[in-house]
C-alpha cells in the first residue's frame, strides 16, 4: 500500500493571499482543521491550521518585569502572566489579524509525500511527535498539490483491508 492508496483528491485549499477573515470562515464552513496553502500553480507552500488561527489570540510574552526602586532602577520582579482566555478581548484581536494575509501566519515547513510514497513512511510522519501532523499534502515531482492523506484516511484504509 502506498500514498496513492490512502489518499484523497478533492483537496479544499488556501491561497497565501487570502485573509485571516475568510480561512475564518472557510474553517466554520468545512469539517477540517487545517487547509494546504498552495500559490497559483498549486504548488504547497504552506499549511495553515486551527491553532495556527489561535496563536494570534495568545500574547506572544506571559513575561512582566515591573522596575523596582528610583531610575535607574536597581533591579526588577519578574512574574509570569498567563491571562486567562475570558479576559483576552478577540473581538479586538480578530479585526486587529482579519486582514493579515495567510502567508504571515501560515507553517512553511510542510511535510509532503509522493504518491508512490509507501504507507509506512506516511505512518511515521501521522504517528510522530514533533511536529504533530494531522494531515499530509501528496505531490507531484514538481511540487503540485495532488492528494492529501488524513490520520482517518489511514486508519479508515486498515479497517476496510481487514474487512
Amino acid at each position: 500500500m502506498n500514498a496513492r492508496d490512502l489518499m484523497v483528491t478533492d483537496v479544499k485549499t488556501v491561497s497565501p493571499d487570502d485573509d485571516v477573515s475568510s480561512v475564518f470562515r472557510k474553517f466554520a464552513r468545512q469539517p477540517f482543521s487545517g487547509f494546504p496553502v498552495v500559490d497559483d500553480e498549486r504548488r504547497v507552500v504552506g499549511v495553515i491550521t486551527e491553532s495556527d488561527l489561535v496563536d494570534l489570540f495568545e500574547p506572544d510574552e506571559e513575561t512582566l518585569w515591573i522596575p523596582i526602586g528610583l531610575p535607574p532602577f536597581v533591579d526588577t520582579l519578574t512574574y509570569q502572566v498567563k491571562a486567562p482566555w475570558a479576559d483576552l478581548d478577540l473581538g479586538v484581536d480578530l479585526v486587529r489579524n482579519a486582514d493579515r494575509p495567510v502567508a504571515d501566519v501560515m507553517s512553511t515547513d510542510v511535510a509532503t509525500v509522493t504518491p508512490d510514497t509507501d504507507v509506512d513512511e506516511v505512518l511515521a510522519l501521522l504517528a510522530g511527535d514533533e511536529p504533530n501532523i494531522n494531515r499530509v499534502p501528496v505531490v507531484d515531482e514538481d511540487g503540485r498539490l495532488v492528494g492529501i492523506i488524513a490520520r482517518q484516511d489511514v486508519i479508515r484504509a486498515f479497517r476496510d483491508r481487514r474487512v
